[in-house]
This record gives C-alpha cells, structure tokens and sequence, in this order.
C-alpha cells in the first residue's frame, strides 16, 4: 500500500506561478544572514555548523513551499 507522504515528499515538485519568487525571498534573507554569521563570528566549527543549519534551513522551507 502506498503512502501519500512518502509519495509527495520523493517526487518532483515543478514550480508553481509565485514559488520562484518566494524561494528567491528566502535566499536572499538567509543569505543575508549567512553574511552577517561570516562577518561576526570567528572561523570555527561552530561557524561551519551555522552555515550548514541554515542552509539546511533553507532547503526545508523551500520544501515546504514546493510539497504544500
């Protein structure tokens, strides 16, 4: 038996009219803080592993405009 979550989730989501915009807006703000973590902390593990969350970040909230 199929299940609907597992189906939506690996499947190719196709951009709707607005989502690039959107997607495009929550780049821009993360990357804005990506800037602002790289300017004010230093180079370290901790800094490595903001950069990683918030892209990680990132890729959840386009995945949450793409499968909604």
């Amino acid at each position: 038996m199929s299940n609907p979550q597992i189906e939506n989730n690996f499947k190719y989501h196709a951009p709707k009219p607005g989502q690039p915009e959107i997607y495009e807006q929550i780049r821009n703000k993360a990357k804005e803080l990506a800037e602002l973590i790289d300017d004010l902390t230093p180079k370290s593990r901790e800094q490595a592993l903001a950069m990683t969350n918030l892209e990680q970040s990132v890729m959840w909230a386009n995945a949450a405009v793409a499968r909604n």
